[in-house]
């Protein structure tokens, strides 16, 4: 999708927003506490988020939006296999041939990944296939064998077929319209795949601020030498060394890379509980400090984390989450997604709890 980036909707009311994050307040979490990335080499540059109410996105309190040129982005408060079947159906997706659900397996041994139990019912409602890649740092997911154990040992083999895109090497896919990237090197077996669920895990990232949508759809898609790539800013295809600003920009270029690939036929799904400021390719995260939010979905990658990082921003106890991604200066990644045409920060917020 390609949307032009107008303000249109600047209306988010921060007392309307605190009491929805509120409302989701200790639902859905998991344990958390193993091998670790190797610490950021990159320089990292602060950049200050507006306050919520300079936020470019409208609560509509679940009412039929009227939306403009605004993308709409649906939420709930509960996070519940249930609540995660309804707003998939609320975006009316027709997903057709073979389906891909995108995840994080996580990283051993107690990383926050999504639990195979909140998942299951999706995944089986659309016939999907759990898909991830290998990582570049070393860790349990880093060749074909460990990581496959891995995803058995975490319980995804148990509910859905499992594949890794890059078990049989990389593909290139052609990156257009980009400031640093040319192209983006995807597992082979990316292209056996008609449609793509990417469902993540929302939280905070040591390297990228924060990860979310186009995080999984662009470093999370990408084989083992791609996430170099992208991290380099297509430099090398090893190692992680790199300008900053040009990783978050590379990594808007590969999500739009995959999106034009598929010609729309993919969806976000963004979870958002157990907020630590790390990853979930961390054996051991940090405990998080704040409550679970919710899930929220859309069609536009961009609007969904910009959605997420708003509604962080203006939780009470959403400053240390929100330090992490100012001091990475994550939000360059969703303003550039916005730039290249990967979507809109200008969205409509419907919940659907009613």
């Amino acid at each position: 999708m390609a949307m032009t980036r107008k303000t249109t909707l600047i209306v988010l009311v921060t007392a309307i927003v605190s009491l929805l994050v509120f409302a989701g307040c200790g639902q859905g979490s998991q344990t958390s506490a193993g091998d670790t990335p190797p610490p950021e080499s990159a320089e990292t540059v602060p950049a200050p988020t507006p306050p919520p109410d300079e936020a470019s996105g409208a609560d509509t309190g679940g009412a039929e939006p009227t939306t403009g040129n605004a993308s709409v982005v649906y939420m709930t408060a509960d996070i519940s296999p249930e609540s995660l079947v309804a707003i998939y159906e609320a975006l009316g997706a027709s997903p057709h041939g073979n389906v891909a659900v995108k995840i994080s397996t996580g990283e051993p041994p107690n990383s926050n990944y999504l639990r195979p139990e909140l998942i299951k019912d999706l995944v089986q409602l659309i016939d999907g296939t759990i898909v991830e890649s290998n990582t570049a740092y070393g860790g349990k997911r880093s060749s074909n064998a460990m990581h496959l154990q891995v995803a058995k040992d975490h319980g995804f083999t148990a509910i859905a077929e499992f594949d890794l895109l890059d078990a049989d090497g990389s593909i290139a896919l052609p990156v257009t319209g980009g400031e640093i990237l040319t192209e983006n090197f995807v597992g082979a077996n990316f292209v056996n795949y008609d449609y793509y669920v990417i469902l993540s895990h929302f939280k905070g990232h040591g390297m990228a601020g924060y990860g979310g949508a186009i995080k999984n759809s662009s470093i999370g898609i990408a084989s083992s030498e791609g996430k170099s790539w992208i991290h380099t800013g297509g430099n090398k295809k090893s190692g992680f060394s790199g300008d900053q600003n040009s990783f978050l920009m590379g990594m808007a270029e590969a999500a739009k890379s995959i999106e034009d690939y598929l010609e729309g036929n993919i969806l976000y799904i963004n979870v958002m509980n157990r907020l630590s400021v790390d990853c979930d390719c961390m054996g051991n995260p940090a405990e998080p400090d704040m409550h679970d939010i919710g899930i929220l979905a859309s069609f536009d990658a961009v609007a969904l984390d910009k959605a997420c990082v708003d509604l962080v921003a203006a939780a009470p106890d959403g400053a240390t989450l929100m330090e992490r991604i100012n001091s990475r200066n994550g939000t360059l990644a969703i303003d550039h997604a916005a730039k290249i045409g990967l979507g809109s920060i200008d969205y409509v917020l419907v919940r659907i709890d009613g």
